[in-house]
């Protein structure tokens, strides 16, 4: 069987349920894992989603802010979400879907100062990647894992639109790259979008709403992922080549997310 896996950062799903229809209409994702999606649990659109063909919904969520969901076509075991964020925010969630586990995070952005010392919003982030890395260190890499979402680490020269300049911004700064390259390791982990799209292709999943016409200002990040153990490899190549992309047209969309979903198959 095919398994599609996406990951979106929504900011707000009240707000685009609609967007989010229409991109599963199109796409026909088996799981959509939602980041922001800033509503409390008994406020998710619920029947939207049953609408949709996915019924099959686990929710954190949080008043105002954050706030993460997995929906799925298919049922889905529990798996108990990682204690990963010091601050008891609503920033994951979890479930095993087809025997594949999958963990959707919405890991801090970490403010505007990449100084820990001085930035406690920074110095979350990185507590956050640091409990995360151990968690994934204590994992068998053989067992079917996904780690999702809108992780706020562009990790790669060809992940921003300016290595130079972003370089001394939050988001691409050294010890951000040395903290998602440290998860990477620990779990073993393979960059699926970026095995379907290698450097030096350019490849962003966020744009500034600052800008009037994000394509022709073009100054993105790569920020949401697909991550996955060894224990899926075989399936995300089972055709000979990694099915992974961004849908940077979803973008182009009235009142869309900064964000555009991220996509990646799997032959189970």
């Amino acid at each position: 069987m095919r398994l599609r896996l996406c990951t979106w950062n929504v900011n707000s799903v009240r707000l685009r349920a609609e967007q989010v229809a229409r991109f599963v209409d199109e796409q026909a994702p088996d799981v959509l894992a939602l980041q922001e999606i800033k509503c409390q649990e008994g406020e998710f659109p619920r029947q939207a989603f049953i609408d949709m063909g996915l019924p099959h919904l686990k929710i954190a969520g949080q008043k105002g802010w954050h706030g993460v969901a997995i929906a799925s076509r298919l049922p889905f075991e529990e798996v108990a979400p990682l204690d990963v964020c010091r601050e008891g925010h609503a920033r994951c969630v979890s479930a095993k879907v087809a025997g594949v586990e999958i963990q959707n995070f919405y890991i801090p952005a970490g403010g505007d100062l990449p100084d820990r010392a001085i930035n406690t919003k920074f110095d979350h982030k990185l507590d956050f990647y640091e409990k995360l890395t151990a968690e994934m260190a204590r994992r068998d890499p053989k067992a079917p894992l996904a780690v999702v979402g809108d992780l706020n680490v562009a990790p790669g020269e060809f992940d921003v639109w300016s290595h130079k300049q972003m370089s001394k911004i939050v988001s691409h700064t050294p010890i951000e790259l040395e903290a998602f390259a440290n998860l990477m390791a620990a779990g073993q982990f393979t960059d699926l979008v970026r095995e379907a799209i290698p450097d030096p292709q350019k490849l962003f999943s966020w744009w500034s709403y600052r800008a009037a016409d994000f394509r022709a200002s073009n100054r993105g990040l790569r920020l949401d992922h697909v991550l996955i153990s060894p224990g899926l490899r075989e399936a995300a190549f089972r055709q000979g080549a990694a099915a992974a992309r961004v849908h940077d047209d979803v973008r182009e969309w009235e009142r869309p997310s900064d964000h555009a979903p991220v996509s990646a198959d799997f032959g189970l």
